[in-house]
């Protein structure tokens, strides 16, 4: 659906080098932290911005490419988009059949009425989470074979973020050759979502993995000096000094809780990965 290959984007104080690719029928996560580059690569993928090297092909076009009825399939949440503050939600369904044939009202009105956004009201008075549940529900009532959600859980309450993650599997559900690009700093949005996760930072893709091998062969070596000392070191890829020792990131999870049951090896969550990545030297 999606490859980006060799991106360079220049400002004065970020340069973005970044290469990833979205499968169909996969969903891929984007993580990283405020400013690391995520919303640069969603705009550098749509076509929005200029970039100084590499390319982008989007559905097997460059997005310059694509023709009105391609684009019509595409679904798209960005952190700085949204709908006139001075529409109601009745004012935003014609808006969406003009721009979308495909777009289902009927599925649209009931979602809003699921997910609490009113109907009433002007979307100036809209809470930040209702104004980005009405973004996402805009994006995926269009019958869209790729969505690109940029942040679409900020401002979400812990049960919202829930139920639109929800909404995204089943949205998949509905058509197995439907590809989903999602970016959040929250990263137990995406470990419990993907198919596979790329981490940014500082503009730069730092890792990479199959979010199943993530949970099952990554994980956390706890070791005091001495254990440190006679740890085989060979499938460690970060490590970090800590008050009782070290932390020691592996890939190889198995091998360290088969040979050395005297130390604590822990399932590393995509927090602690996120942390040793940026956090830990490399061995």
């Amino acid at each position: 659906m999606l490859e980006i290959n060799g991106l360079v984007k220049h400002y004065d104080d970020f340069t973005l080098n970044c290469t990833m690719k979205v499968g169909a029928g996969r969903i891929t996560g984007l993580v990283g932290e405020n400013g690391a580059g995520k919303s640069t690569t969603f705009k550098a993928a749509l076509g929005l911005i200029t970039y100084d090297a590499g390319n982008v092909t989007l559905m097997g076009k460059t997005p310059a490419e694509l023709t009105e009825t391609e684009k019509e399939k595409i679904g798209v949440t960005l952190a700085e988009s949204g709908f006139s503050g001075y529409l109601k939600v009745k004012d935003v369904v014609p808006v969406l059949e003009a721009m979308y044939p495909a777009f289902d009202r009927t599925k649209f009105l009931n979602l809003c009425q699921k997910f609490g956004v009113p109907q009433d009201k002007y979307i100036k008075e809209f809470s930040t989470g209702m104004k980005a549940k009405l973004k996402v529900l805009a994006a995926v009532t269009h019958g869209a074979d790729f969505l690109l959600m940029d942040e679409p859980t900020t401002g979400l309450d812990v049960m919202a973020r829930e139920g639109i993650l929800n909404l995204f599997r089943e949205y998949m559900e509905e058509d197995e050759n439907r590809s989903i690009l999602i970016s959040s700093h929250i990263s137990s949005d995406l470990e419990g979502l993907c198919d596979d996760i790329y981490m940014i930072h500082d503009g730069e893709i730092v890792f990479h993995e199959d979010t199943d091998v993530l949970l099952n062969k990554y994980g956390l070596i706890k070791a005091d000096e001495d254990q440190y000392r006679k740890l085989d070191k060979e499938y460690m890829l970060r490590v970090r000094r800590e008050s009782f020792g070290y932390s020691c990131l592996t890939d190889q999870k198995q091998y360290y809780l088969e040979n050395y049951p005297d130390i604590v090896v822990e399932r590393g969550t995509l927090d602690e990965v996120i942390t040793m990545i940026i956090g830990g030297e490399k061995l």
